[in-house]
């Protein structure tokens, strides 16, 4: 199965606060909030959503093509990206623009405050799927968050060319409306969303979960410590818990993470619990360390935690999918 995964290739910058933002926020006042934090740390990494993916499924031995927007400044982050097994050839490099920065600070609860600049993702909107298709025969396209034109482009172009899709809105379902949500969801064989963005998805589209269900064909919702459910047309619901207790070190692209592992499961044909389970482990090795890409995936390390945390029938199944070269 060949999967293009589109959506933000940014520079992250990561800091940490000792403390808890809930301490400084006063609920009365927040309509004329001016608070100020005293970062303990700093990381400057590789990120966005589609970087990240593509990573987290190059490093399992799947070959993932990213298609999005970035700077000149690009080079070394594509020799990265390229020298782990992802397809860069089809990012559109901006003349004028810096590729998108996300600055995020952390607190010791795991809370984070955020802001991203788009830069050169506001171009992705120039981005054909025609021919990346007509090249590599494409099953599956991941629409991630990215330039909101760009977006519904992307769907609107698999809808038309009849490629599957996967709708995965994530941070843009803050800013977008009910209409823009309905016209990237619907039809999706596939729509990705955390616990609090699938209630603003049913809030603001007006549909209730049964029609979302009856519009996309799998629903993926993740629960934070409480696992992932998928909902299936037809099927039974699955629940999928983590992959056991870890150190809980930087959330950042921890979902990013967990969305490659699934994919990697759909490449070898597996059900959605075992693609759950993949991405539950990945997702754990995320969580263990600062940085979205920063994270070494060994063979065999990767296989005695999903047989630790799901049984060796799991491990066995999953094993023929995980070629990572580190062992």
């Amino acid at each position: 199965m060949q999967i293009a995964v589109t959506g933000s290739i940014a520079t992250d910058h990561l800091m940490t606060f000792r403390g808890s933002f809930s301490d400084s926020l006063v609920v009365e006042q927040l309509d004329k909030i001016s608070v100020s934090f005293l970062a303990d740390t700093l990381e400057i990494r590789r990120g966005g959503v589609a970087g990240n993916m593509c990573f987290g499924m190059a490093v399992l031995g799947a070959r993932p093509i990213l298609v999005g927007a970035a700077g000149e400044d690009f080079a070394d982050y594509r020799s990265w990206l390229s020298r782990h097994g992802v397809v860069t050839d089809h990012v559109h490099i901006s003349e004028s623009k810096h590729t998108a920065r996300f600055v995020c600070t952390t607190d010791d609860t795991m809370a984070q405050i955020a802001t991203f600049y788009a830069g050169a993702m506001s171009e992705a909107r120039m981005i054909e799927l025609g021919p990346i298709h007509e090249q590599w025969g494409l099953d599956l396209v991941l629409i991630g968050a990215d330039d909101p034109e760009a977006m519904l482009r992307h769907t609107e172009e698999c809808r038309a060319r009849g490629i599957r899709f996967v709708a995965d809105p994530s941070q843009q379902l803050a800013f977008a409306d009910g209409p823009f949500i309905r016209r990237l969801i619907d039809g999706a064989d596939y729509l990705f969303t955390n616990e609090y963005e699938s209630h603003l998805t049913q809030t603001k589209t007006g549909w209730t979960q049964e029609e979302i269900d009856e519009r996309v064909t799998t629903r993926v919702i993740t629960r934070g410590k409480d696992g992932a459910d998928i909902r299936t047309r037809g099927e039974e619901p699955v629940h999928v818990p983590i992959a056991g207790d870890v150190e809980r070190v930087d959330p950042t692209g921890v979902g990013d993470a967990f969305r490659a592992g699934f994919l990697v499961g759909l490449t070898g044909g597996l059900s959605h619990e075992r693609c759950a389970q993949i991405g539950s482990v990945l997702a754990a090795h995320v969580l263990e360390t600062v940085g979205t890409q920063e994270y070494v995936v060994t063979r065999s390390g990767f296989l005695h935690r999903v047989a630790a945390a799901y049984g060796d029938a799991a491990a066995q199944e999953i094993g023929p999918l995980v070629r990572s070269a580190r062992d």
